[in-house]
């Protein structure tokens, strides 16, 4: 008798949703899901835009799995999309995870697009990108935090493999484009790499009005993590935040407030289910 090899079951799954202008910021159009990801739709807050809250039913992300997002928002619509907790991505025994994040926004349309922590276990390996498209008036806020090693277990990362990969286009036209590669805690060790930090954040401010919000930026970045902003193409600012992980999270939850009123027209206060 042949014996079969074992095989992990492993995730595949994503969610694709298009959503059009409304009173209220925006509505579904079009929404498919399939296991391990769901897009639930809560109330917004008074005052604030719709919101979309992506779940992982899974609990997190295992080698070998695969979830892709893809999310259209057309002319004029209104949107924050965060997720219910932060994600994790575990020990891999082998494969990696992968993680395709596509988003689009059309003329007049204000995406805020703020996942919380995705936290990576030592051993772990994920490939994810994220690709963003935006008309000439549409507007972005776009936030990812990637922490090393489950920093309350006072963990140590060993062995890690990371390819983070961004490209941000305006009009068809690349505006950004960055890639991360990470083999190992060699360069987060490193005094030129990151230095120790625990935890990296990357914060993209796009559309009109956005390069106005540098010179306050630069003056609301906290004494407690490393960091900085620029402006690396018109009508884009990036920042950057390396440091402990709660100082980071902390550092990003003081600024977001008045982003989201400068930029987005959002009241000065953090989203529901970044406080929950």
């Amino acid at each position: 008798m042949t014996t079969l090899p074992f095989r992990h079951q492993r995730a595949d799954g994503g969610v694709s949703a298009r959503f059009a202008a409304a009173p209220a910021g925006a509505r579904p159009e079009v929404l498919a899901q399939s296991a391990p990801l769901r897009l639930l739709l809560p109330d917004a807050e008074p005052g604030e835009c719709s919101i979309a809250a992506l779940l992982n039913t899974g609990g997190g992300l295992a080698g070998g799995d695969a979830v892709r997002v893809a999310l259209t928002l057309a002319p004029g619509a209104r949107l924050t999309l965060a997720t219910a907790a932060a994600e994790k991505v575990y020990r891999s025994l082998g494969p990696a995870t992968r993680v395709e994040n596509h988003l689009e926004a059309g003329d007049g349309a204000a995406l805020e697009w703020i996942p919380q922590e995705t936290i990576l276990f030592d051993g772990a390996s994920l490939q994810r990108r994220t690709e963003i498209a935006l008309a000439a008036t549409s507007r972005l806020l776009a936030l990812e935090m990637l922490v090393f090693g489950r920093a309350a277990g006072g963990e140590v990362i060993r062995r890690l493999h990371l390819r983070d990969t961004w490209r941000l286009r305006r009009d068809g036209r690349l505006l950004w484009a960055e890639a991360l590669r990470l083999d190992g805690p060699d360069r987060l060790a490193d005094p030129l790499g990151f230095g120790g930090a625990g935890a990296m954040a990357t914060l993209l401010l796009a559309g009109p009005g956005a390069e106005s919000l540098l010179p306050t930026l630069r003056e609301s970045l906290p004494d407690g993590v490393r960091a900085g902003a620029t402006k690396p193409a018109p009508g884009l600012v990036l920042a950057r935040f390396l440091g402990e992980a709660g100082a980071v999270r902390a550092a990003i939850a003081g600024i977001l407030p008045m982003l989201r009123a400068e930029l987005l027209g959002q009241p000065h206060t953090l989203p529901r289910l970044w406080t929950n």
